[in-house]
């Protein structure tokens, strides 16, 4: 749940509102391809091919159902985000092979705007893995919807089966921690939070036991975030949601020129961003 937060002080008249679509389309086209290696770790650790049915919570725009339903998965995905939802059609349904059944064969795609509970579908089978790619563990409460999110999912699959948490890696071990701090220090004076902390060891496996859920290994990816120039780097992150509080505690316009400041240091000499970066996977158990 999103806390209620007060501005310390007016918000300037030159920040326009965020427009969700474009937003959106910043998450798709910027961002969402960093966490690609992570993607391909999780669904390489647990072999997912033909034969598995994959439900997405939180699944965006749709690039890591995409990669699993290149591996003959079956896939389903929930998010609340109808703009990113809508991207995630487009790229699951290109065509009607991929619109739905066709000759008798089973649906590949299936795509739910709503909660998790909306997952369940008639006459589907149960899923046999589920995976929760947006990263936890970076900002205060970001786990909080989570465990409810995966006690009503749990029983939508099959006993056993493999859930797939992600988390940042140590900060030490993250360069984006550094530009990511700036959201924290942007609502530091807020009495609710919202602000970037740093993460915690045993984020993943918190969540998961409050969940109900059996940790069964783990791993770490280097997802590096690199960006053509400035521009794409501040667009990529704020698509990201993490400097939300920020901007409701300041103003766009004071976010995006601090963010920008933080980024200095990462850009190259032919002005391209890189920051290397770690990421962890958890998989869990259902009961």
């Amino acid at each position: 749940m999103t806390p209620t937060l007060v501005p310390h002080h007016p918000r300037t008249a030159s920040a326009p509102p965020v427009d969700p679509a474009a937003r959106a389309r910043d998450w798709a086209e910027i961002q969402e391809r960093m966490l690609v290696p992570l993607y391909e770790a999780a669904y390489e650790h647990l072999e997912v091919g033909a034969g598995s049915r994959v439900l997405g919570l939180g699944c965006g725009s749709g690039l890591a159902l995409l990669m699993a339903a290149a591996r003959g998965a079956r896939v389903t995905g929930v998010d609340t985000d109808r703009s990113r939802i809508a991207l995630a059609r487009e790229r699951l349904t290109p065509d009607p092979e991929l619109s739905g059944e066709r000759d008798g064969a089973p649906e590949i795609a299936r795509l739910v705007v709503g909660e998790p509970g909306d997952a369940a579908g008639p006459g589907r089978s149960r899923f046999s893995m589920i995976t929760v790619f947006q990263p936890i563990g970076c900002t205060a409460g970001d786990s909080e919807g989570l465990v409810p999110a995966l006690w009503a999912v749990a029983p939508l699959a099959e006993r056993g089966s493999p859930v797939v948490l992600a988390g940042w890696g140590p900060p030490e071990r993250c360069a984006t921690s550094a530009v990511l701090r700036v959201a924290s220090r942007l609502t530091e004076r807020l009495r609710a939070g919202g602000g970037w902390r740093p993460t915690l060891r045993d984020d993943l496996e918190d969540v998961a036991t409050r969940a109900g859920l059996k940790p069964d290994g783990s791993g770490r990816v280097a997802c590096p975030f690199g960006y053509a120039d400035l521009e794409s780097a501040v667009r990529g992150l704020l698509s990201t949601g993490l400097f939300d509080a920020a901007v409701r505690a300041t103003d766009q316009a004071q976010v995006e020129k601090e963010v920008t400041e933080a980024l200095h240091p990462h850009v190259r000499a032919d002005g391209t961003v890189w920051m290397p970066n770690v990421f962890r996977y958890l998989i869990a158990r259902t009961p």
